[in-house]
């Protein structure tokens, strides 16, 4: 192989592997990430500024990675999160129920149609396939107890699958932290 060739080569094979390994490691985070992460974590609706300088960067670097970490689906959305018991004093008062279900067959296709079922109900706030115990462990909200009945009719007593339902009801939200634990950044 000519030398030119050998040159041309080297230098496509160098960028190959570049782009693999900056595609293989596109979900490393530094300690920016993480700092920018925690920031969010904790108020998502701050300005950019106010993230920048939490991340020791600066506005146009802040927005640059919040965005690739919105790409890469590491930031899965932006929410407001609000406060239950003032918002039943403004609204009416709601009723949450974190709700175990087994079902008779635990087959794939039997657990994936019910959990195809659960979060299609606007009613189910999360869904999850659990082990051991019940199959799914659900959390519901719901305006009253009526409404509850009606979904619980719809969810489970309408599917011959479903071989047991319990439901508790909650009586005051102690606690509530959605954030996930981060590596502390270095």
């Amino acid at each position: 192989m000519p030398i030119r060739e050998i040159i041309i080569h080297r230098k496509y094979t160098e960028k190959f592997f570049v782009k693999k390994f900056l595609q293989m490691n596109e979900y490393l985070l530094d300690a920016i990430d993480l700092r920018l992460l925690s920031a969010l974590q904790a108020d998502a609706g701050q300005s950019n500024h106010r993230l920048a300088a939490d991340g020791g960067v600066s506005p146009a670097t802040s927005l640059r990675r919040i965005r690739r970490l919105e790409r890469l689906g590491i930031i899965e959305r932006r929410v407001a999160l609000l406060h239950p018991q003032r918002l039943a004093e403004a609204v009416g008062h709601g009723l949450t129920a974190l709700v175990e279900v087994s079902l008779d067959r635990q087959g794939a296709e039997a657990l994936d149609a019910f959990e195809a079922r659960a979060i299609a109900e606007p009613a189910v706030r999360q869904c999850y396939r659990v082990s051991p115990g019940p199959d799914f462990v659900l959390v519901v909200a719901v305006r009253d107890m009526p409404a509850y009945l009606a979904l619980a009719q719809r969810l489970f007593t309408d599917d011959a699958n479903v071989r047991n339902v319990k439901a508790f009801f909650s009586l005051k939200r102690a606690k509530f932290d959605p954030s996930l634990p981060l590596p502390e950044p270095a």
